[in-house]
């Protein structure tokens, strides 16, 4: 495996672009704000990675659309970076356990994203307290991958309030899955706005990068919880 590998890269001047839009401030949360809404309407695409154990991975860094992983994992990205040249470099350390870019290296399961990045201080689990139940998941979708067993906390869907006092805007809400084999299903960033807690994601559904009030998602899909993460990564 190669530390780093080949990159489709967008133009400089396109991530200069979105860097200068949030020069003026190093307030994180502010930074996502701002970077995640420059995508709103940008076309969902699915596996936007590809890839497979067989096959020879790059480092995709496109921003021309996005999957609700890539999308998170852009904008994160960019939202750490004070440099053009720094903004790949964050992206495959996110992406990839120890930055090394090999499919079977890649942060397939939201368990290990959350896990690794945590480990590298870029976001710290706010899923806590008494209202946050444990969920179990034995994780064997990918057969590709050896199956492993995972516990992690969610707010029950029920826990509308208590995600509405916690959750600031640019934390990143996970939906957990209600199936035995899979962790997560869908991520995205909170926004609160107009007394609101919206949800800023790559809709499958929608086929783009939307706003929607959060209590809307949660009534249309089935979960098993949802867990609140913080980005930590300051520029």
């Amino acid at each position: 495996m190669q530390r780093t590998g080949k990159t489709d890269t967008p133009t400089l001047a396109e991530i200069r672009r979105l860097l200068n839009l949030v020069r003026d401030t190093g307030e994180l949360g502010e930074r996502l704000a701002r970077l995640s809404a420059q995508f709103l309407d940008s076309p969902y695409l699915s596996n936007p990675l590809g890839g497979g154990p067989d096959v020879a991975e790059s480092l995709a860094t496109r921003l021309d659309g996005f999957d609700c992983v890539t999308y998170v994992e852009t904008v994160l990205a960019l939202a750490g970076s004070r440099a053009t040249n720094q903004f790949s470099d964050a992206l495959r350390e996110m992406r990839y356990a120890g930055g090394q870019v090999d499919w079977r290296s890649r942060n397939h399961y939201m368990a290990d994203w959350v896990k690794h990045n945590r480990r590298r201080g870029i976001v710290k689990d706010i899923t806590v307290g008494p209202r946050a139940v444990t969920r179990t998941r034995r994780l064997s979708l990918i057969q590709e991958l050896p199956s492993k067993t995972v516990t992690f906390r969610v707010f029950p869907k029920r826990e509308m309030a208590t995600i509405r006092r916690m959750a600031e805007t640019g934390d990143i809400a996970l939906f957990a899955s209600t199936r035995r084999n899979l962790d997560v299903f869908h991520m995205g960033f909170i926004i609160k706005r107009d007394d609101q807690v919206w949800l800023r994601h790559a809709s499958r559904t929608a086929g783009r990068v939307i706003d929607q009030p959060l209590a809307d998602f949660l009534k249309a899909q089935r979960m098993s919880g949802i867990i609140l993460l913080r980005p930590l990564c300051q520029p």
